[in-house]
């Protein structure tokens, strides 16, 4: 770890971290709910969500932000990721449904009884997310797998710029249409939801919750430890240098395709997994979550806390969210437009985002006092001394 963190940002990562994964569960568990100091099971919930989120923007920066590769689809890996726990969450309900069968209640009400007459009603597909290790497997083959075939393709014919953010759009809405198809054995417009356990605990304890945002903080901070690790080697100057210019790394024999396509899978991974913890923790996961005006809403935060660095957006995931939770309530109108001002403000005034603001703050003042000193006028000349001669004219 000390080879990629100095000693500052590990103290500060120390920190930050106890706060997070001790004192905030602390608060919550062992804290009378009368006491100014108690963290309500509400709060609990809410930040755990906030932390998935912040894994995403870790997700949406590591490409945007040091690889240079603008995606607008990121969340439909966040929520591939959500679906495939989801379905482990849905077959884990059991009779406690309202129709009290063994498939989910929307297998039941769209027939499904009939159409898979063979297996019950449960699709074959789903079968084998009973077993909860099978589907944390495929909350990372699944996306990996899109990621891998679409990056493949649109790499291999070297597509960039808004060509790649088009196609990646593209892409999340014709999945998203297909998520909202019924016949597509996902719970439709609806999705899955009406989860009861995970690992045989009631998910709807406070107890589960809490333990459902600690695994969001220490998701957290590995995905932060593994962007800092690779960004900090080799393959992070190589990242920055396709960034700043591709055409200067394949000039230098680097098969730069190769690169993107990594990165663009590991991103996927990484935003699959944070949706996976988001599933529990919000109780829903359905194709809005994949649309895309969510990803730009990504997108937006990695711009507000400062793309290009890894604690910028983990910051501008958080802010933005608790802003969106106020907003939502006291202006629901306005929240759209608000949003939008924000990311023009921050891309006309705030190019660094919230982290470069210090730095940026500082440049003005420096630039301020320069243009001062310029404009200084010549010190007086003092009456004591004797005037110069000057030559009388003839």
């Amino acid at each position: 770890m000390t080879r990629f963190l100095n000693k500052k940002e590990s103290l500060i990562l120390a920190i930050v971290s106890f706060l997070i994964l001790v004192v905030l569960p602390c608060l919550n568990a062992f804290v009378p709910k009368e006491s100014f100091f108690h963290v309500s099971d509400f709060t609990i919930n809410v930040y755990g969500k906030y932390l998935c989120y912040a894994v995403l923007a870790l997700g949406v920066n590591l490409l945007w932000g040091y690889t240079g590769l603008l995606s607008l689809g990121q969340c439909l890996f966040f929520a591939l990721g959500g679906y495939a726990l989801g379905m482990h969450l849905m077959l884990m309900i059991g009779k406690l449904g309202q129709y009290q069968k063994d498939i989910p209640d929307f297998m039941v009400f769209l027939e499904f009884e009939t159409k898979y007459a063979e297996t019950g009603g449960l699709p074959p597909h789903w079968m084998p997310f009973r077993s909860i290790w099978f589907a944390v497997l495929m909350v990372i083959v699944v996306p990996a797998v899109v990621a891998y075939i679409f990056g493949f393709l649109a790499f291999r014919s070297r597509i960039k710029g808004v060509y790649f953010s088009i196609l990646s759009q593209a892409l999340t809405y014709a999945a998203c249409l297909m998520f909202f198809r019924n016949d597509f054995t996902f719970g439709g417009n609806n999705g899955l939801t009406d989860f009861k356990f995970i690992l045989g605990a009631d998910i709807n304890t406070p107890e589960t919750k809490r333990w459902l945002f600690i695994a969001s903080g220490v998701l957290l901070l590995s995905v932060y430890l593994l962007c800092r690790w690779l960004t900090s080697t080799k393959f992070g100057l190589i990242q920055r240098a396709i960034r700043d210019s591709e055409n200067r790394v394949l000039f230098s024999g680097y098969a730069t395709a190769h690169f993107k396509l990594f990165v663009f899978v590991l991103s996927a991974v990484i935003c699959a997994v944070g949706g996976a913890l988001y599933v529990p923790q919000v109780g829903i996961i359905n194709p809005s979550e994949m649309s895309t005006d969510k990803s730009l809403e990504a997108v937006v935060w990695c711009a507000v806390g400062g793309r290009s660095t890894l604690i910028g957006p983990m910051i501008g995931a958080i802010s933005v969210n608790a802003l969106k939770s106020w907003a939502t309530r006291a202006f629901a109108e306005q929240w759209l437009f608000m949003l939008g001002g924000m990311f023009i403000f921050v891309v006309l005034f705030m190019p660094n985002g919230i982290v470069g603001l210090p730095a940026q703050l500082k440049a003005l003042k420096a630039r301020y006092i320069d243009r001062k000193k310029s404009g200084e006028e010549p010190a007086p000349v003092d009456a004591t001394e004797p005037a110069p001669a000057t030559k009388s004219a003839d």
